[in-house]
């Protein structure tokens, strides 16, 4: 992206000052695999043969202590184990992690819990000890149906595995979302829609369709597969968006999709700016106070981030959001929601005025990628389309 050529009105002045804290939710980092997926850019490693399982757990739950001052009495809404594989640890481990945050943390009567898996990794015994230790919401990596897809993007799963593994989760979990991926290399529209018509097929409450992308620092970039074209690649979107709208679903998020009232709370609070912990190797924390917003890493291999816990230290960096940056972290973030967000939420998130911002979205609305009114600020269609395009007038040089 490039810096608009509008400046920003002059916001050094300005002191942070939050009326009221935004919702807080807890983000735990599971780093091993099985195998490196060549398209992957998370933090994730292969777990050649056992891994540390109980030394990591203990270290998580000392993170989690050492993070305590930081939210003294803020409630958490939502929990998300994330990857890597958190599939690939035991019903008992997982019940010792969400025991130690209910007995650390106000866990919110309601808090929905999320645990992401990998066909390849499923056992029901399993999944019923995930289920019985407090889970209640599965992700599913499934990605594709076919074989032949599946072997290119460096799956361990097939497609028969695949839908035995979502058998398995409905027995245990009523609230079930499937990762789906298109555009995949000598992929066809045909086989593109026959995905996600399977996937249909399971009537999952949750559907996330990502675009591949190859990313810097995994294999497909540096050794880039054969992808369908631009044209091919769009049609894939169109026709997956029109299937799923059709079989019920709510496309709420660029890449989302929701049977209704079961949009995914976690994510939501990322997308609507809200606040979030992180522990583990490599987690990320975004985390306010009344006077200042800051962000946190955690060192990301996973041995030196033990090592660091036992010293008291997994922080690896942390800085002060500035005032500058505020409104586009926002924007970036609540402009993914197709339906927008309230125009009251960008102060209250923010502790910005709305002024701030006006000639970007004046800028937006011009070029017909944003809508707004007294209430709503939304992209339009052209601009859910070329979201990158609309994310760029509010990207302010922060020199």
């Amino acid at each position: 992206m490039t810096t608009h050529p509008l400046q920003p009105i002059a916001l050094k002045s300005q002191a942070v000052n939050f009326q009221a804290l935004p919702p807080l939710s807890l983000y735990i980092h599971i780093p091993w695999c099985v195998r490196k997926c060549p398209y992957c850019d998370f933090n994730s490693h292969e777990a050649r043969g056992a891994f540390p399982e109980q030394e990591y757990i203990a270290a998580l739950i000392r993170d989690l202590e050492l993070a305590l001052p930081l939210i003294w009495g803020r409630k958490v809404y939502t929990v998300f184990f994330g990857g890597g594989t958190p599939s690939l640890l035991s019903g008992e481990s997982v019940e010792q992690i969400l025991r130690s945050v209910r007995m650390l943390l106000p866990l919110d009567i309601g808090a929905e819990i999320t645990l992401e898996a990998n066909p390849g990794t499923v056992e029901a015994a399993r999944f019923a000890a995930y289920r019985e230790a407090g889970v209640n919401r599965l992700s599913m990596g499934i990605q594709s149906f076919n074989d032949a897809h599946l072997q290119a993007l460096g799956r361990i799963h097939s497609a028969d595995e695949a839908k035995r593994a979502i058998v398995i989760a409905q027995q245990h979990f009523g609230n079930l979302n499937l990762d789906l991926m298109y555009a995949l290399p000598k992929q066809t529209l045909d086989e593109a829609l026959q995905d996600v018509q399977t996937a249909l097929s399971f009537a999952p409450q949750h559907l996330s369709c990502y675009h591949l992308t190859l990313e810097p620092n995994t294999l497909f970039y540096r050794n880039p597969p054969s992808l369908p074209d631009d044209d091919v690649s769009s049609d894939m979107q169109q026709h997956i968006e029109e299937l799923l709208v059709a079989a019920g679903y709510q496309h709420y998020e660029t890449s989302a999709f929701a049977q209704p009232k079961r949009r995914a709370k976690h994510n939501l609070n990322y997308w609507q700016f809200g606040d979030y912990l992180g522990i583990g190797a490599g987690a990320h924390s975004k985390l306010s106070f009344p006077d200042k917003v800051i962000r946190q890493a955690r060192y990301k291999q996973p041995q030196a981030y033990m090592q660091q816990v036992a010293k008291d230290a997994p922080i690896q960096t942390e800085h002060e959001v500035s005032r500058v940056e505020l409104g586009f972290e926002f924007m970036m973030n609540a402009l993914r929601l197709n339906e927008g967000f309230g125009s009251v939420l960008f102060q209250e998130r923010t502790s910005l005025p709305l002024l701030n911002i006006r000639r970007e979205l004046e800028e937006a609305e011009r070029r017909g990628l944003l809508f707004r009114d007294h209430q709503r600020i939304a992209p339009t269609q052209l601009g859910q389309r070329f979201l990158n395009d609309l994310l760029e007038i509010f990207l302010r040089d922060a020199a």
